[in-house]
This record gives structure tokens, C-alpha cells and sequence, in this order.
């Protein structure tokens, strides 16, 4: 049964308006407290680590979630400014009974949103996460008495970053070195603000980081994973060996040549996976993606001998199959990237230590792409009204079947709602840039035509 509150990645919202208004984030803080007080592992202290992004609503909104867990009688930790993979692995490695993320990831700073993190350092399984909810509008429901909220955070404990940071120097490829490397930041005003600089400073390489001053207004404003040229005029301008952009949360990580090419997510799972598929350090010889990675990396890493295992978007689906093949490498061609044997979750600023091993290595990240042919491909957002099955629309149903059919097996449609938007994505890559606009085109039209937003 789909839920109320929390959509594919917590609950979003604008900070102020329901489910972001006070009563409900100090609700959701009693009913995380209360479920965690019932759940619990004895062994572990009955704390909860709240890490935030950089936008202005975030000291509100963890205040009134830590006021919230106060009433549960369960303590409330403050990491200050932390990416949302720190505080899954802070949450994990330091015996918390859970953590709670203020964030809205890649979206523009009036938004904001909670993101709840289990003791495992993953999300919370569908069923705990309904439990919660149901605890949240129960307690609406019965106009339960709401305290004076604070209007501020708590007090960070400046020694969580240190650990996490430790162990992500701890990350690097064998072999790796990097007091002779320089390379570009680009940290979205975001989270990384601090980290990244600190992280590959201490790591011995020369770091050039740019939009590293936030001012809680300008999170992914015109920079970070949403805007790579950015980093990549800046990679090759600097002449560096190497450019990286984050999104707001440093859940993601895309990155630059030196030369200036463009390298998402695909490109880091084949050059990842053929490194370690060398250094006998991949299990399995399967790497998880999504039906969105593209269709040249399928093909490039069957002549490397691997297998790409496709699973709906979303970083909850690439862990699931993760786990459930034991494989060690997956993500998205967004650039959320799991390494499982070092996180649960995708980690930009890992992933970035990952790929700089890479490239101290090698010497040149385009040698690492060597047999990566990219499909053209193009992503369409069409605003929608609403969203019903899309085999239900007629017109959409119809340009879909044609286009697959013009396509044969030389190219690819997917086509899926959003999450999180009002948005339907369409999908369409092929071996002809004209087929992927004609037909990207004619399915935008049907959607549009069809439950299009006026």
C-alpha cells in the first residue's frame, strides 16, 4: 500500500508546509523514537544521529525531530553539516540505534527533507517505514499535544566527522598515491563543502575546490552533479588530473577527465569493475545497475567478461540485488555508486577516493575508459497531473510500442514516473542520435497529450 509521508527517499517537502511543518517533524521524531525504543538491539546505546545538508531550513527541522526523540526518551546526536553516506556509516560504525539525514539531496535549497536511517546504516525496510508513518498520522489524527518547538539545532560533535573521514582515507586503492595528483571539487555548497577539501588535503593531493562557501541559499545553485561543465572547465583550465562534482548531499559523484570528458556513473562501474575484476577483488563477475545505465556499458562489460544485472532505478534496488547476488559493486548513471564491501550505501566522496586511486594509478582516467563506447541517449522530464499506469494511456502505450519497434535490439526505451517529481521520464538511447530524438519526441508528445501539467 503506498504511504503517505515518505516517497522513494524520505519525506520531501517545502520546510514550514505540511508533512515539513513542525508538528508533523516533531511527531515524526516521537514515532522514530518510539519504534526505535521497541526495536532497538539492547547492546546499543538508545541515541539517534541527526546530520544535515547546507540549507537554511535544516537547523529548524532537526530541532524539532530531536525535540521529538526527547519525549521518546531517546537521545538526540547532532553531526553538524554531514553528507547523508556519513551519517549512514557514522550511524553503522558507532553503535547509534539510528539516524535521521535533514536533506533534499540534489534539489534546489527551498526544499528540504528527512531521510531515516536504520542501525545498519541502511534505509529502513517498506514495513518499519509504514509502522512509523502509521505512529505520525495516528498521532495527527488524535490532535496530540504539540510542545513550543525550538528553532534551533543541536550542538555538532566536531569528532564524528573525524572518524568518518579516517576511515574514508582508509578506502584508497592498494598502490594508490596521490601527493602528486591535482584535482578539482566541486562541492554544490552542499555538504561537502568542508569534507571533500579536508579529505583529499589530508590524502596529500593539491585540491582546487569551488563552490565550497554555502550560505544556505545556494546548494546545487548552478553547480555540483546538476551543472558538471562547471568542474569541467575548471579540471581543464587548472590542468588537473582530475574533476569531481558533487550533488548536495554527497550521495553522488560525477566526474571530469583532464582533458575535460565527462564521466558518470556508467563510466565508474566499468572502470571500477574491469580494475577489480583484475585485482580479483570483484565478486561474482556481476556488476548491478539500472534500467537506465546505458546500453554501451552492457556490451562493454561483456567483452570484459562481466555481466550487468539491471534492476529498477533506485539506490534501495541496487542494494537489494546487491545483497541478494552478493555482489560488491552497483549504482546509477547518476552517479550514486555502492561499493558494498566498504559502505552501505552510495558515497560520493568514496566513490571519489575510489576513481582517484584509479587515476593516480593508471595515470590518465581516459585510460581507464579505453573499450567504454557510450550509446547516444537522451532524458526527457515531462511535467504531469497525475500519474496512472502508463499501459492505461492509450497514445503513450501506442508511441512506446512504435518506437521499440523501430529501435529493434539497437537501442533502448525505458519509460517511468518519478519518485520523488511530478515528472515522467522518458528514456530513449540507440547506435542513431536522429532515432533518439525522433522517437524520445513522439513519447514525450503522448505524455504530454495525455496527463501533461498545464
Amino acid at each position: 500500500m503506498p504511504k503517505e509521508l515518505f516517497g522513494t527517499d524520505g519525506i520531501r517537502g517545502l520546510p514550514g508546509k505540511y508533512p515539513l511543518d513542525d508538528a508533523t517533524l516533531f511527531r515524526t521524531g516521537v514515532a522514530l523514537g518510539q519504534y526505535l525504543s521497541e526495536h532497538h538491539d539492547a547492546t546499543k546505546s538508545l541515541r539517534v544521529l541527526i546530520g544535515m545538508d547546507t540549507r537554511e531550513s535544516g537547523p529548524e527541522i532537526a530541532g524539532c525531530i530531536a525535540q521529538g526523540l526527547r519525549v521518546a526518551g531517546v537521545e538526540p546526536v547532532s553531526a553538524g553539516i554531514m553528507t547523508t553516506p556519513g551519517v549512514a556509516w557514522l550511524v553503522h560504525s558507532e553503535d547509534f540505534a539510528g539516524g535521521a539525514v535533514i536533506s533534499a539531496s540534489h534539489n534546489p535549497y527551498h526544499d528540504n527533507g528527512v531521510k531515516l536511517v536504520s542501525a545498519s546504516g541502511m534505509k529502513f525496510p517498506d514495513a518499519a517505514e509504514a509502522q512509523i508513518e502509521a505512529c505520525i498520522l495516528a498521532a495527527q489524527k488524535e490532535k496530540s499535544p504539540v510542545p513550543r518547538l525550538s528553532r534551533t539545532g543541536l550542538p555538532p560533535t566536531s569528532a564524528l566527522s573525524n572518524d568518518y573521514l579516517s576511515a574514508l582515507r582508509q578506502r584508497a586503492f592498494d598502490g594508490a598515491d596521490f601527493s602528486s595528483m591535482k584535482i578539482v571539487l566541486d562541492c554544490a555548497n552542499g555538504a561537502a563543502s568542508k569534507l571533500a577539501p579536508e579529505l583529499f588535503r589530508s590524502l596529500g593531493a593539491e585540491v582546487i575546490a569551488i563552490c565550497d562557501s554555502p550560505d544556505g541559499k545556494n546548494i546545487n545553485a548552478g553547480c555540483g552533479s546538476l551543472y558538471p561543465e562547471k568542474m569541467q572547465e575548471k579540471t581543464v583550465a587548472s590542468r588537473a588530473d582530475l574533476g569531481v562534482a558533487f550533488d548536495g548531499d554527497a550521495d553522488r559523484a560525477l566526474f571530469s577527465t583532464s582533458s575535460g570528458k565527462y564521466v558518470d556513473g556508467d563510466a565508474v562501474l566499468f572502470a571500477v569493475g574491469r580494475y577489480m575484476k583484475q585485482t580479483r577483488t570483484l565478486k561474482g563477475d556481476t556488476i548491478v545497475g539500472t534500467s537506465m545505465s546505458n546500453l554501451g556499458l552492457e556490451r562493454a562489460l561483456e567483452r570484459e567478461g562481466l555481466l550487468l544485472a539491471r534492476v529498477p532505478v533506485g539506490d534501495r534496488y541496487v542494494l537489494e540485488r546487491m545483497i541478494e547476488i552478493k555482489a560488491n559493486l552497483g549504482g546509477e548513471q547518476s552517479g550514486h555508486v555502492i561499493f558494498l564491501d566498504d559502505s552501505t550505501t552510495g558515497d560520493g566522496m568514496l566513490t571519489a577516493v575510489k576513481m582517484a586511486s584509479l587515476v593516480s594509478i593508471a595515470g590518465k582516467l581516459d585510460t581507464l575508459l579505453d573499450g567504454l563506447k557510450v550509446f547516444p541517449q537522451k532524458i526527457v522530464n515531462v511535467r504531469v497531473r497525475a500519474k496512472p499506469p502508463l499501459d492505461s494511456l492509450p497514445l503513450v502505450a501506442d508511441a512506446i510500442r512504435a518506437a521499440e519497434k523501430k529501435l529493434g535490439d539497437s537501442g533502448r526505451i525505458v519509460v517511468r514516473y518519478s519518485g520523488t517529481e511530478p515528472l515522467a521520464r522518458v528514456m530513449v538511447e540507440a547506435e542513431r542520435q536522429v532515432d533518439v530524438d525522433d522517437c524520445s519526441a513522439s513519447i514525450a508528445g503522448a505524455l504530454e497529450s495525455s496527463v501533461g501539467a498545464a
